[in-house]
């Protein structure tokens, strides 16, 4: 059987943390990689795994890329803090690689928001590339980030994403989201004009309310579809603002 080893990435998760450890305690290795935590989110780790790695965090891909190196099985799962494989998933891809077909897959997410399960919006089935066999192979983009494969497969079972615990939560990550994505933009010479900022913001709200079927999950969809026009708004301004400040 070939082995299977989990990199999670952590800062400040103690009350997160121990749950999805115990999703995937049936890996052979489980890495770690912690950005410094203040709180008890290492010594709960440390009830699990060896293997915690403390790096300041810069990036995702910088972040994940680090953690790459320190696994050393045939297959590799990623895996957030706030999430956890179910016992179907877990099936699925023991399954899968016994006798791979891919040579990596995407696992679909289950995303819940203020409790509750966004079917729309856009949300759902929410494909991310998270398992692969361990290669040369390294993430890109500092935000978003990605891992390319060709050869890849969709499993059919769930991933289950806790998102944000309140609404503060959410509004500190788009803010860090924003922040690394607009300076990944402007450091590859994109730029943004502020009409462009208002019909893409615009935009976003219609898509997600209303082509994406938001208007369907009540009050969760409607502020899920505000705040994530305020994201695609704030990220596009903060890359014109690089512009704006940097001539004057």
């Amino acid at each position: 059987m070939k082995k299977i080893g989990a990199l999670i990435l952590t800062y400040n998760e103690e009350q997160k943390i121990r749950d999805c450890l115990e999703s995937v305690s049936w890996v052979d290795e489980i890495v770690i990689v912690d950005s410094y935590s203040t709180d008890r989110t290492v010594e709960i780790c440390q009830q699990y795994t060896s293997k915690i790695f403390s790096r300041s965090f810069d990036d995702f891909s910088a972040q994940r890329n680090f953690g790459l190196e320190k696994i050393n099985t045939d297959w590799v799962l990623v895996i957030d803090a706030d999430e956890r494989v179910t016992p179907e998933l877990r099936a699925e891809i023991l399954k899968e690689i016994s006798s791979p077909r891919h040579d990596a897959f995407f696992i679909p997410r289950k995303n819940y928001f203020l409790g509750k399960w966004i079917k729309y919006c856009g949300w759902y089935p929410d494909y991310t590339l998270r398992l692969f066999k361990k290669t040369d192979k390294r993430y890109t983009k500092r935000v978003h980030e990605t891992i390319d494969y060709e050869n890849t497969g969709k499993f059919k079972n769930n991933l289950i994403h806790l998102t944000y615990k309140d609404l503060s939560h959410y509004m500190h990550k788009m803010e860090k989201y924003a922040t690394l994505w607009a300076e990944e933009k402007y450091a590859s010479g994109k730029k943004v004009t502020l009409l462009k900022i208002i019909f893409r913001s615009i935009f976003e709200f219609i898509k997600l309310y209303f082509l994406k079927l938001g208007i369907l999950l009540g009050s969760p969809g409607f502020v899920l579809s505000v705040v994530s026009t305020y994201y695609t708004f704030f990220k596009y301004i903060k890359l014109w603002e690089k512009y704006y400040c940097t001539t004057k």
